[in-house]
């Protein structure tokens, strides 16, 4: 410990020391007793707190760090699946628990021998909570994982278009990687390339091209949908919710798409006539409903916006006419109907159901948008709500029906109490 000059202990002579203060004083280092300092030895300052500065910047660091994680921990499953499915049955009936050491070759057999090491620690010290972690592919980091693919290319290529493709991709994910796992800082750049990276590996390594690597906006939402029934995303008006979500990206895809509102203007201003018709021709079947321009709710809710009389149900007779334009150019008319209703408009919805496929529980393409009418803001205005359903996380496990649930119980009420437009 070394103690200032004028708090060296008293002399005999009651000078500090006891010796005269213009000596230089001996610096005595470690504790008096020989041991570590004790937390109360280094005074009020030694920890400071953090401040509420330094808290936003380690939340930001966390939220950045957070996203890439998840979409790079997608990646690396991704491939680890594949590499099970295709190397596997390869070598395993002949080298049965040494097959990924077989299949590294002596190119990889010192890291694939590092990755034994690691796996037979965490076997003792318990860290291996899920069985189907106990693998030697688990164990390898994702350039590992790549190098095997590349190495086995051949036995790759009949189910995976674009090689140099794939491994560009790759090489965009190492940054992001290497931050993460050292717990650096991520800029937003490098999060949105990583993003737009692992979107694209993800498709690619399902053996579709990289412009069709097609999956949910956000990652994220999916991941937090259940947390707050079904709630993905929040916006304060329709234009940063367009700017996140288009339409064209919300019906991409769609098998159903059920519509309610005043006037529907985000599809009928937003998507013009010949992509409808095209959505509907793929097999897209519509469900569209407008409020009545001849009811007493739009009289009032001209009143409500300022609006001139007429103004509202002009807006809803165009649009009306827009969509019965596009019904009338399709082969199934039936598939693309529209209706009014007459109630007091509540809000407005665009429901999308998605393609299922075989293995899921759920349509992985259901998404719904939602926004409530206020009293003196338009729609363009009202705040949105974008609604993904959680995934269920066991077989058989029923949850509590989330809000997307709920407002597709109130369109088919609505629907129910509704009248054609012929």
């Amino acid at each position: 410990m070394v103690f200032p000059a004028d708090e060296w202990p008293e002399g005999p002579s009651g000078t500090a020391g006891g010796g005269s203060r213009s000596e230089a004083p001996t610096a005595v280092l470690g504790s008096p007793g020989g041991g570590r300092l004790l937390p109360a030895q280094l005074g009020p300052e030694a920890a400071p707190a953090w401040s509420g500065e330094q808290w936003q910047r380690a939340y930001q660091r966390v939220r950045l760090t957070g996203r890439a994680y998840v979409w790079l921990n997608l990646v690396e499953q991704r491939l680890r699946a594949l590499l099970d499915d295709l190397l596997r049955p390869v070598y395993q009936p002949a080298h049965g628990a040494d097959w990924v050491t077989a299949a590294a070759g002596p190119v990889g057999e010192e890291w694939v021998r590092r990755a034994a090491a690691v796996r037979e620690v965490s076997r003792r010290k318990g860290f291996l909570l899920d069985p189907a972690d106990d693998d030697p592919l688990v164990f390898l980091t994702l350039p590992q994982l790549r190098e095997l693919m590349v190495q086995h290319w051949p036995c790759f290529e009949p189910y995976l278009d674009d090689r140099r493709e794939i491994e560009l991709a790759l090489d965009e994910l190492e940054v992001a990687r290497h931050v993460v796992s050292r717990n650096r800082s991520l800029s937003h750049t490098v999060l949105a390339q990583t993003e737009r990276a692992a979107a694209r590996v993800l498709g690619l390594l399902d053996g579709r091209p990289a412009g069709g690597a097609h999956l949910p906006a956000d990652v994220i939402e999916e991941l937090v949908a259940g947390r707050y029934a079904d709630v993905a995303a929040v916006h304060a008006d329709r234009i940063r919710l367009q700017r996140d979500v288009p339409m064209e990206d919300l019906l991409e895809g769609a098998r159903r798409l059920d519509a309610i509102g005043i006037a529907l203007g985000a599809l009928c201003q937003n998507y013009t006539g010949k992509r409808l018709a095209r959505l509907a021709a793929e097999g897209c079947r519509m469900r569209l409903l407008f409020l009545n321009p001849a009811s007493s709710a739009v009289r009032r809710r001209e009143r409500e916006l300022g609006l001139g009389r007429g103004e509202l149900s002009r807006s809803i007779e165009m649009n009306i006419m827009h969509v019965r334009r596009v019904r009338a150019r399709l082969r199934d008319p039936g598939a693309f109907e529209i209706r009014v209703f007459d109630e007091t408009p509540r809000f407005t919805a665009y429901l999308v159901e998605g393609a299922r496929t075989v293995a899921a529980r759920r349509r992985g393409g259901d998404v719904g948008v939602v926004q409530p009418y206020l009293r003196r803001a338009r729609g363009i205005e009202s705040p949105a709500l974008v609604l993904r359903p959680a995934v269920e996380e066991a077989e058989g496990e029923v949850g509590e029906a989330g809000l997307l649930e709920v407002y597709r119980e109130e369109f088919e009420g609505v629907w129910a109490d509704s009248r054609p437009v012929s």
